[in-house]
């Protein structure tokens, strides 16, 4: 019998304690929060966001840029850091071991204490499949509106972007 369910915090977001392992998610989508939280990030097969701090904030831009519309279908392990500081006290925190869509060890500076500042490296997610190129696949089926709604389809499932999905589109209806 497994107890995890009955770990979950009475919480409205992911909480560093429920991570009794670390855990691998796909990003659903991103949705503002608020200015003390400002990002929800939806994963999927989990009912709760989970809302990065600043730090881990920092990781995910410098490795998938800043326009979270992007990060749709990518994905994340994370763990309980029992180290991570708030104020002058070790409390944990979420943290982020792996990453989907990165060519190799990803090293970010972050800021531990006021002028003091560690590097923080992140994993590649070793099974995480290389990113479809979906404008190629559209091409190689121009004209073919049938083929170009499946593709359609298939690319929104699949987390590809909005300039992608508008790509994809246009090749149908101008095909």
């Amino acid at each position: 019998m497994d107890i995890t369910a009955s770990l979950a915090p009475k919480s409205d977001q992911l909480d560093a304690v429920e991570l009794v392992a670390p855990r691998t998610f796909t990003i659903e989508k991103v949705t503002p929060n608020n200015a003390e939280q400002p990002w929800n990030f939806h994963l999927a097969g989990f009912p709760r966001p989970w809302r990065p701090a600043k730090s881990m904030l920092l990781v995910i831009a410098n490795a998938w840029g800043t326009d979270a519309t992007q990060y749709a279908g990518r994905s994340v392990t994370l763990f309980c850091d029992p180290t991570v500081m708030f104020g002058n006290q070790a409390v944990g925190g979420v943290r982020i071991s792996h990453m989907s869509h990165i060519n190799g060890p990803l090293k970010t500076a972050l800021l531990v204490k006021r002028g003091k500042s560690e590097i923080y490296t992140v994993q590649p997610l070793a099974d995480a499949p290389p990113p479809r190129n979906w404008q190629a696949e559209a091409d190689k089926i121009a004209g073919n509106e049938p083929k170009l709604k499946a593709l359609w389809t298939e690319a929104q499932k699949n987390g590809a972007s909005l300039d992608e999905l508008n790509y994809i589109k246009e090749a149908a209806t101008n095909g």
